[in-house]
């Protein structure tokens, strides 16, 4: 049964997007993303500052939002990738929950503003999310950041980009500590049962991956890469500690498991969150749903748990 507490989030979420023409471009829609964000967005939690980063990565200049909590001395950071199928959403649209993670412990967020499709398909993201893990690493002085405690993350497409970054630091020393894989996709196959059984769900549905996937994949002979579609590693050995965040009701759900199975089955400690009840993209449905609050506190407390050793 879908959580009853989402129903409010999605009556708000689907009367913003109802005014989209249903033939929007992908710029139409990253700008009516902005405002919908903008209108849905929470209250700024206590302590958390904000500012902007610069970061040169491959081709082009990448902005990084900067969440901290005011905190002095070295923090841990999570460098954040955003949803939104890879071609809309930004750091402003997911400031939510990149604040709410830095109050919750007292950290930096480093949100990064990567380039999307169509006009930068694969693999431009991935190179600008590994670039700029190495650029914190290197200037984790100035940006007051340790070292020794840098995870990365993201959710849906994002987590794609986290789930890459790591396989393409994988065997250095630019490797983040963990990473926080939030509904993520990981292939292009659309062959698990997930897809099936939730092709309707709220906020996803299967019928518009194909293109979406397209706009960030045009080459087939790509879409088994490793670096795009994470879950056709040879390996996945040596990469950190993963927290897998699922939700019952999504498309990609079996994603997930499949994902967190293939960690573990390499040797790398793996947490997986169900989320019953839940939707794709459910942590936009925290000042609705006590379980997507529920959800982020406990990717919160397991990233404290990582940081803490």
């Amino acid at each position: 049964m879908l959580d009853p507490e989402l129903e409010g989030f999605l009556k708000v979420w689907n009367a913003g997007w109802s005014v989209l023409p249903a033939d929007a471009t992908p710029r139409e829609r990253r700008v009516l993303f902005e405002y919908i964000a903008a209108d849905m967005a929470l209250p700024r939690p206590s302590g958390v500052r904000t500012s902007a980063r610069f970061v040169p990565c491959e081709g082009r200049l990448v902005t990084v939002r900067v969440d901290r909590f005011e905190d002095d001395g070295a923090q841990p950071c999570l460098i954040y990738m955003h949803g939104g199928a890879w071609m809309q959403g930004s750091p402003m649209t997911h400031a939510d929950i990149t604040m709410r993670i830095a109050a919750a412990n007292r950290q930096t967020v480093i949100s990064v503003d990567y380039a999307l499709s169509p006009e930068w398909p694969f693999p431009q993201a991935v190179n600008e999310c590994r670039d700029v893990a190495k650029w914190v690493r290197a200037n984790a002085a100035a940006l007051d950041v340790d070292t020794s405690r840098i995870a990365i993350g993201g959710d849906s497409a994002g987590a794609n980009l986290a789930a890459a970054a790591c396989l393409a630091l994988r065997g250095t020393a630019d490797l983040p500590m963990a990473q926080l894989l939030i509904y993520p996709c990981v292939h292009f196959e659309m062959s698990f049962p997930a897809y099936r059984e939730n092709a309707d769900a709220p906020l996803l549905q299967t019928k518009g991956m194909p293109g979406v996937n397209a706009m960030y994949v045009p080459k087939e002979t790509d879409r088994k890469n490793p670096l795009a579609a994470p879950l056709h590693a040879e390996s996945h050995a040596g990469l950190p500690p993963a927290f897998v965040a699922v939700a019952q009701y999504d498309p990609l759900r079996d994603d997930g498991y499949a994902y967190a199975d293939q960690l573990r089955a390499a040797g790398v400690a793996v947490e997986v969150d169900d989320g019953k009840g839940l939707i794709h993209g459910y942590l936009r449905a925290m000042e609705y749903c006590r379980a997507s609050r529920d959800s982020l506190g406990r990717m919160c407390a397991w990233l404290a748990k990582r940081y803490a050793g």
